[in-house]
């Protein structure tokens, strides 16, 4: 979340024990799933997605549910440390396609 605050974003944070079925609730597929989920403007922000492309999501208002780093890449935000993996943030829409949008 400091990741987030710190590029601009106001964030408000719900500890949630069970997060299946918020997961359920914004319709995240198996594939697409992360440790945190977010919704900004109406997108779902699943994982560890950069601000700046969530920034450039606002700003191009693709016509996707939202956008997924599945998993927790080494490197990505809130994950950084000696080693980072190579990872992709992906589109995702309401019948589970996806998309690559950025990589890392």
């Amino acid at each position: 979340m400091g990741h987030l605050r710190e590029n601009g974003f106001e964030v408000k944070t719900e500890d949630v024990a069970d997060m299946a079925p918020v997961k359920a609730r914004f319709e995240v597929k198996p594939q697409h799933q992360g440790c945190h989920t977010a919704v900004v403007d109406g997108y779902v922000i699943e994982g560890h997605v950069p601000a700046t492309d969530i920034a450039r999501l606002l700003e191009e208002r693709p016509a996707v549910k939202g956008l997924t780093v599945p998993g927790m890449p080494r490197g990505s935000p809130g994950m950084e440390g000696p080693v980072s993996d190579s990872y992709d943030v992906l589109t995702f829409d309401e019948a589970g396609g996806e998309a690559v949008y950025a990589s890392y």
